[in-house]
């Protein structure tokens, strides 16, 4: 009888190192000690320096984000591009029927699970702060109009919904896919650590287990903390926002920090309870609590008014896209540079925190499924969710009804101004304050399980202790900047984080060479 040849792995770009077999035990840790180490250290300097020296930090981190939008703006802008292509491309080669893990890998979480948790910790609180405030900023002309159009006319609208989703939809979830795909693939297939250096073995070899590696570690944890309590503390001021705006509750520093509070503290025990115990249950939540919030504005606002309100979004999304997408000669430079370039760079510098969760959760998908499932469905999704909110938000503008017709005032608020015009105002603004801190929780506790990652030499079962360190660290970073250094703290390491943009958009291009160079001898 013949027997059935299993597939194996291909032994190319594969190593003999062992992920975590540098690293020491302290204080019921395993760390790698140079990552480890150097990351806590710089983040403790910057907290105190930024404490300090407030409006000097960020004056010249300011001044770095700066140039690095106006001098590589260019860069920014294809690399987004390259990185929709190559993704788009990965969906119909044939290395898209590579699967992660090997031939037969099974998946770790159903699909709902899976797509719930990678679409929580990728823009899940960004969709609540920017779906109204966005289109309302570009409509009424707050910091430019995309493409020059002009403001509160119908083709402002037009051009006002085509760039919101523009800035949501194909380009950052592919500049998440390169970094996902690569880690995912390197890990489950060549069997390396789970950490970004990984991603870089086939350019460099062996070397990246040295120095070089760990300043590519380090690099993607300062990163990853420094935008994850930059959205923590500046969301806290959002939730703040909306119980002023729902309970009369005091917006201030107190509130704001007592916010953070709260929020850390649930991130600590869901990030204990692990991946199935805590990150799921909670993405799970967060997704079906967004449905109801969605179909009830759909409903309320009119389904007719809702389908067209889709329609419209996508078709100028469709419209725009290449114009959007060009950085030659650009007429309406004040709002490329302080918008997209700036988008861009912000995405690019999360992309090793929601690259690294991603893989982490996508073992035993295909490459064709993963791809499908990180870059076409959240697209979709978010220009459901932007036709609903964003649209609404401009139908309120056109007829003159609510807060939202005098012009963009606290950003935070307009979510909550928009909502105010529908029934049942207080019960709806109150899911959303809920949906805006659980998406903070899930954002914080993905990012400490990726950190632990990287900070335990690519091990994915860190000790609980190191777990509760970086959730702790998010916290008290945005804490302790909000309550010392007010939001002229908070704006610097925001500044910090985007610049940090301008090197990682070299090392994705790099990515996409490398995971190109594995794909090929698994196939």
């Amino acid at each position: 009888m013949n027997q059935v040849k299993q597939p194996s792995k291909s032994k190319e770009y594969t190593s003999d190192y062992k992920a975590g077999q540098d690293n020491i035990q302290v204080m019921g840790m395993d760390i790698n000690n140079p990552v480890f180490t150097t990351s806590a250290l710089a983040t403790l300097t910057f907290i105190v320096l930024a404490l300090m020296f407030p409006e000097d930090a960020n004056k010249m981190l300011s001044g770095a984000r700066t140039w690095a939008i106006e001098t590589f703006d260019w860069l920014f802008m294809i690399g987004g591009n390259v990185f929709v292509i190559f993704c788009l491309a990965l969906i119909f080669l044939p290395v898209g029927k590579v699967r992660l893990g090997g031939a037969n890998a099974k998946p770790d979480f159903s699909r709902m699970s899976w797509f719930s948790m990678l679409f929580a910790a990728g823009m899940g609180i960004g969709l609540m702060f920017w779906s109204v405030a966005e289109p309302v900023a570009y409509y009424t002309d707050w910091w430019g109009t995309p493409l020059n159009a002009e403001a509160k006319t119908p083709e402002g609208a037009a051009a006002a919904m085509g760039a919101t989703m523009f800035h949501w939809g194909l380009h950052p979830w592919a500049i998440y896919g390169v970094v996902a795909l690569a880690l995912a693939f390197f890990t489950y297939n060549k069997e390396l650590p789970l950490t970004i250096r990984s991603a870089f073995y086939p350019l460099f070899g062996e070397r990246v287990w040295g120095p070089l590696g760990h300043v590519i570690d380090i690099t993607a944890v300062l990163a990853t903390i420094f935008g994850l309590a930059t959205s923590l503390g500046l969301g806290a001021s959002q939730a703040a926002g909306g119980l002023n705006f729902l309970f009369g509750v005091d917006n201030n520093i107190s509130t704001q920090v007592a916010i953070i509070v709260v929020v850390s503290a649930i991130a600590i025990f869901s990030v204990v309870r692990g991946l199935d115990g805590g990150v799921k249950i909670l993405s799970n939540i967060n997704m079906a609590m967004a449905g109801v919030l969605l179909l009830f504005v759909a409903v309320a606002g009119s389904l007719s008014g809702f389908f067209s309100n889709v329609a419209y979004t996508i078709s100028n999304y469709a419209g725009d896209i290449l114009s959007l997408s060009n950085w030659v000669d650009r007429a309406d430079e004040k709002f490329y540079k302080g918008w997209t370039v700036f988008y861009w760079a912000w995405w690019v510098s999360w992309s090793p925190f929601v690259g690294m969760f991603i893989a982490r959760v996508s073992k035993g998908r295909t490459v064709r499924e993963f791809m499908i499932a990180v870059l076409l469905i959240p697209t979709l999704v978010s220009a459901v969710w932007m036709g609903a909110f964003g649209g609404q938000a401009l139908d309120q503008i056109q007829a003159g009804t609510g807060e939202l017709a005098n012009g963009l005032g606290d950003v935070s608020l307009a979510m909550f101004q928009m909502l105010e015009n529908l029934p049942m105002a207080e019960l709806t603004s109150a899911i959303a304050i809920v949906l805006v801190l659980v998406f903070f929780i899930t954002s914080s506790d993905s990012g400490s399980l990726v950190i632990d990652s990287i900070t335990a030499g690519g091990k994915v079962d860190a000790p609980v202790p190191q777990r509760i360190f970086w959730a702790v660290m998010q916290g008290v970073i945005a804490g302790v900047l909000l309550y010392g250094g007010g939001s002229e703290a908070l704006k610097a390491l925001q500044a910090g984080a985007i610049t940090a943009g301008l090197p990682f958009t070299v090392i994705l291009l790099l990515m996409c060479v490398s995971v190109y160079k594995g794909l090929k001898t698994e196939v």
